[in-house]
């Protein structure tokens, strides 16, 4: 439960922060003075009773074989007296005319058991409830004298004090009379002192629980934990019942109860923790006191343990509560946060009914009623609002936090459009550049040099054949330029498809046949991220291939297969094969033609025109033989490049 947010303290001047503690210091002590002074004055306060005129206090006393005359409240100096208890005898009256109305006997309070005899027939023995038994429980009882016992006028009452310790025996004033008068005095400290600790106690169980979880959860703040096991300590002490003999679980039901002292020094840990105190190997030492009620519970006897616990248990129990004091106050001051004060004020109510307690254990209160275990409720309110306070502040920093994260991501996210548009901007104008450099290239090497054939030609006076060849090829290169920038979709088969067009009309003159193969029936896979550049690649290389069959090697026919193939790695890639049946020509060893250095320089466009676009291109020749003919293979890749950068 540590908050370190808390611990920010403006900086101050020496004197000026000494005199903000002391300040601070005092305020606090005040409060809990405060505190503790309107505790005391509520445990003074007497719970309301019966009507006085049916209260008997008056008893002759039979104790030790002593007789003697008393008034209770009672204090007893044994501290067990189970074969010779006290015997107090006295007499109440029961006015003529009311043998009809039922009349009880109402014992507020007493230290550990009575045994209640109206004219000599017992009408109740608390022995038989494990449960009233308990000092610490202030539970009442009351019973109904049967009508058949009482009678009009004077009637005997004998009550016999059961002690076994470990503190002395105690009778509270009792009261005789209707019961409809007494039984709202009984509910009322039965409400108090049986119905709230039971609520309490359940509430403790569920803090445990809720407490044990955060603890699984955040093991790196050991304080959850601790707190828990100090929790479910507590819950086993409340719910468990004072064993009257000797059975299988007797001991192991001594020691539960008994470990008021564990229990001290898990709380008192846990407000170490809470300061921020790091665990030492001699804080053991506070574990020792309810070691030794264990093991006495486990190897002694109730006696033992009863004795024990007055002289290790009570002390420790108020040693801690002294020692959470100190801690909480420094915590609460030094932090300033809601958690440590809560705990303080509630360490404060504790140990002034731990001392209350003490008082009247030495018999220095009138009442022997005992409020530290009830007031450990204190301590759960202050748990309960402390682990809420920081519940809500935790919810608030998350929502504070993600308030923050939406403003960064909304304000990143404008960054990163604005730079997306700018990196598209960017991108749109270099295809533009790249686009008008291809133009200009393509425009330049093709119609730029068919231009300059036909100025040439024109100059020279050549016949008009020659003029006309180079117009009709300045004009097929220039339709290449404008095919080759419509969309085609990534569809590559459509500008075959008017490349195809075009050789035919190549061809045609030549008297040559142009057969023309589908294979596969989508013919090539679709691109999407095929570009003009890409196409008009392609399509050179394709007529390159194709004038080559016709000026230089003599070809009857020209064989077009488009087809689609599985590559090694499993993706598919487009393949265009374009096979002659001239007269071929020898290939060297590295791929070029033999001989011929313009056929070289048209092999050498071809292969840059392939990687320019990613593609391979395999090149086969025969000059001799039945099989005569040039084969050009030109598997296209899975994915065009973006660009020509690729051209090595």
């Amino acid at each position: 439960m540590n908050d370190h947010g808390d611990d920010v303290q403006p900086e101050l001047p020496g004197r000026a922060r000494r005199r903000l503690r002391s300040s601070r210091l005092i305020q606090y002590l005040l409060l809990q003075a405060v505190i503790a002074v309107a505790c005391i004055m509520a445990l003074l306060q007497s719970l309301p009773g019966p009507p006085a005129q049916y209260r008997v206090t008056a008893f002759q006393l039979t104790e030790a074989g002593a007789e003697r005359a008393v008034t209770l409240p009672y204090f007893s100096p044994l501290r067990n007296a189970m074969n010779d208890p006290p015997r107090f005898r006295g007499h109440f009256v029961r006015p003529a005319g009311e043998a009809s109305q039922a009349w009880s006997v109402f014992l507020p309070r007493f230290t550990n058991g009575v045994e209640v005899t109206v004219n000599d027939v017992v009408i109740l023995d608390s022995r038989r409830d494990p449960a009233a038994n308990r000092p610490d429980r202030n539970t009442p009882a009351i019973a109904v004298i049967p009508a058949s016992v009482l009678r009009d006028g004077d009637n005997d009452i004998s009550i016999r004090l059961f002690i076994w310790g470990p503190i002395t025996g105690f009778l509270d004033r009792i009261w005789v009379g209707p019961d409809e008068e007494l039984r709202p005095t009984y509910n009322l400290r039965t409400l108090v002192f049986v119905t709230l600790p039971v609520v309490f106690s359940s509430w403790q169980a569920i803090l445990a629980v809720i407490l044990g979880i955060m603890w699984v959860m955040r093991r790196h703040e050991p304080a959850y934990g601790v707190l828990a096991a100090a929790m479910a300590v507590g819950v086993g002490q409340a719910f468990l019942q004072t064993p009257m003999g000797e059975t299988a679980f007797s001991r192991f039901n001594v020691i539960l109860i008994s470990s008021a002292p564990i229990e001290s020094a898990l709380v008192l840990v846990f407000a170490l923790l809470l300061s921020g105190w790091k665990w030492q190997r001699y804080a053991w030492i506070i574990f020792i006191p309810g070691i030794a009620l264990a093991l006495a519970g486990l190897f002694g006897n109730q006696a033992l343990v009863r004795a024990l616990f007055l002289i290790l248990a009570v002390p420790m129990v108020g040693i801690s509560l002294l020692i959470m004091a100190v801690v909480t106050a420094r915590s609460a001051l030094q932090r300033q946060n809601v958690a440590s004060f809560l705990l303080g004020c509630a360490v404060t109510i504790m140990l002034t009914c731990w001392i209350v307690d003490l008082l009247s254990v030495f018999q220095m209160m009138p009442n022997r009623i005992f409020t530290a275990r009830l007031s450990y409720s204190a301590m759960l309110v202050a748990i309960g609002a402390g682990l809420t306070w920081r519940f809500a502040r935790a919810l608030n920093q998350v929502d504070g936090f993600a308030g923050r994260l939406v403003t960064q991501v909304r304000e990143a996210e404008e960054k990163l459009k604005a730079s997306f548009a700018r990196e598209e901007e960017r991108a749109r104008a270099a295809a533009l550049a790249r686009e008008r450099t291809r133009l200009m290239r393509d425009l330049h090497d093709g119609l730029g040099g068919q231009l300059v054939s036909i100025v040439a030609l024109s100059e020279r006076g050549n016949g008009s054949a020659g003029i006309g060849d180079a117009a009709r090829a300045a004009l097929k290169d220039l339709r290449l330029v404008i095919d080759s920038m419509d969309d085609i979709g990534g569809d590559l088969m459509l500008a075959l498809g008017s490349w195809r067009e075009r050789a035919m009309a190549q061809l045609r003159p030549h008297d040559v046949a142009l057969d023309w193969r589908a294979v596969t029936a989508q013919g090539l896979p679709v691109h999407p991220e095929l570009r003009p550049w890409h196409v008009i690649q392609i399509v050179r290389l394709l007529d390159e291939a194709v004038t080559n069959a016709v000026k230089h090697a003599n070809a009857r026919r020209i064989t077009v297969r488009i087809e689609t193939l599985a590559g090694a790695d499993g993706l598919d890639r487009g393949c265009i094969t374009v096979e002659d049946d001239g007269k071929g020509f020898e290939i060297t060893s590295d791929g070029a033609a033999a001989g011929a250095i313009k056929a070289a320089r048209g092999l050498r466009n071809m292969r840059s025109r392939a990687a320019r676009c990613g593609a391979e291109l395999e090149l086969s020749s025969c000059a001799q033989g039945i099989r005569k003919g040039t084969r050009v293979r030109l598997t296209l890749p899975h994915r065009f490049p973006d660009s020509d950068g690729a051209v090595g």
